[in-house]
Order: C-alpha cells, then sequence, then structure tokens
C-alpha cells in the first residue's frame, strides 16, 4: 500500500471507525443512486459518482 492510500484510509478510520464500515457506507450510497429522481442530474453526473465511490471502495477493500 503506498502512502497516499495509507493517509487516505487513516483519515477516514477516524471518522468511520474501521474501513469496512466507510465500504458499507459507501455501498449504500451507491444504491441510492438507483433512486434519485429523474431529471435532477444528468446521466453523466451520476455515473461520475457512482464510479468515484467505486474506485473509492475498492481501496478501502483492498482491490487496489
Amino acid at each position: 500500500m503506498n502512502q497516499r492510500t495509507q493517509k487516505f484510509m487513516a483519515l477516514f478510520e477516524g471518522a468511520y471507525g474501521s474501513p469496512a464500515e466507510l465500504a458499507d457506507i459507501l455501498d449504500l450510497g451507491l444504491e441510492m443512486l438507483f433512486y434519485v429522481e429523474e431529471g435532477a442530474f444528468s446521466q453523466r453526473e451520476l455515473q461520475r459518482v457512482a464510479g468515484a465511490l467505486r474506485d473509492i471502495n475498492g481501496v478501502l477493500r483492498g482491490n487496489t
């Protein structure tokens, strides 16, 4: 794990207790994106947010 990843994980461990807890919250956020009201955001905006959440989740779960 590189230094940047270690700093990232340490930042969230203090706020969420563990990377796994934050990953669970991000999973919920991804699920919530499926229920966003039509027209609230563009499809591209939602895809960018979902992609960022997926990438963060991968780091937290050690899938990098």
